[in-house]
């Protein structure tokens, strides 16, 4: 008897490692039971994905502290309500920006034909929609005209506010002594920064009025009017990119003999190269989508303008404004909803196209870290 109950196994010992702490599954049972309580709670209230996702973030923050608190006490509470906070937060940026994108899929896939992209309105009116709806047709007439006028009219903004925008980094960064010509500029660029795109607008339109006469809306108008808002971003992103390359490779290159301005143009700005291209996306981004300064320079019209210099021209922000708020029928705004939306996802195809051309551009030019 006593040698079977020394042979029994001795009870199992916690491993003090583990003590107080929360299995690896935990907290994904807690976000599982978030999303099911948030989809309960949004429905009551009327479901939708943006609602779902605040509710169920907040809480899953909450639940997250609670069950922290309880088991492995306030010190990693704090912990993970910290962590689950900036995982809440990630999802509440990223909804809408999934949402706005899928919306616009939605409806704008549908009118991805060729008539609605190689196609301009030139000869569209509202009987023409009249009778592509009672028909049940395919709709006609396109934003062709608006995507040769936006190429244009942001190609010209693009070459205005680059060289300016990136000479004028150079010079706060590199030449400046943080005098007053300088300050001055820094002053007035952060003014820039924050002007409303109207205001540009009516400023581009009263210059040229002054010279050529009022009443002159030419896609060069608005293309000047686009580079006021898009010199101070190119000015503030190429500032902060240079100045975070660092001083030491500066030095190198002056020890070797190595001139001033070919230490900018050779080591400088090709070190920050990758930084620059982003910003300078981010600046044509921040344009190709403007429309009150478009509407006030370049005008609208229904067929396609090649010539930046002379005529109205339109833009595919104008043309989603005019279908959008002028109908081409009325009584039938299918066709122009239609037509809307298929712009509107050509936009932002333009964009995402800008931001993979601006990684390439930079991986090209950037300095080889290799042997």
């Amino acid at each position: 008897m006593s040698k079977l109950l020394t042979d029994a196994p001795a009870p199992a010992k916690r491993n003090t490692l583990t003590k107080n702490q929360l299995p690896g599954w935990a907290i994904w049972a807690v976000a599982a039971g978030s999303l099911i309580l948030g989809a309960a709670v949004s429905s009551l209230i009327g479901f939708s994905l943006v609602s779902w996702a605040l509710i169920s973030a907040v809480i899953f923050v909450i639940a997250g502290y609670v069950v922290t608190l309880s088991v492995e006490g306030a010190r990693k509470a704090k912990d993970r309500f910290a962590t689950n906070l900036i995982f809440a937060t990630f999802i509440i940026a990223v909804v809408p920006l999934i949402s706005v994108i899928w919306t616009v899929l939605q409806n704008g896939i549908a009118g991805l034909s060729y008539n609605l992209v190689f196609t301009s309105m030139n000869g569209m009116t509202g009987m023409v929609d009249n009778e592509t709806v009672a028909n049940g047709t395919e709709v006609l007439g396109g934003a062709y005209h608006g995507i040769i006028g936006t190429l244009l009219i942001t190609m010209w903004a693009t070459i205005i506010s680059v060289p300016i925008g990136l000479l004028t980094a150079v010079y706060l960064v590199e030449y400046s002594k943080g005098g007053a010509l300088s300050r001055g500029i820094t002053f007035f660029v952060d003014v820039m920064t924050g002007i409303p795109s109207i205001v540009a607008g009516l400023f581009a339109a009263a210059l040229f009025g002054l010279i050529f006469g009022p009443s002159t809306r030419t896609g060069f108008v608005a293309a000047v009017a686009l580079s006021v808002l898009m010199i101070p971003v190119v000015v503030r992103s190429t500032e902060e990119m240079l100045k975070i390359v660092p001083n030491e490779l500066r030095e190198a290159s002056y020890a070797l003999g190595v001139r001033k301005w070919r230490t900018v143009l050779k080591v400088v700005v090709p070190t920050a190269i990758s930084g620059i291209a982003s910003g300078v996306t981010l600046a044509i981004a921040r344009i190709i989508g403007e429309t009150a300064p478009l509407l006030v320079t370049a005008g609208f019209v229904n067929s396609i303008n090649w010539n930046v210099f002379g005529g109205w021209m339109t833009t595919l922000p104008t043309y989603i404004y005019r279908q959008l708020m002028n109908p081409t029928s009325p009584t039938n705004v299918e066709p122009s909803m239609q037509r809307a939306w298929a712009a509107a996802l050509i936009l932002i195809i333009f964009v995402m196209l800008l931001n993979l051309f601006a990684r390439l551009i930079a991986r090209i030019f950037a300095p080889k870290t290799g042997r």
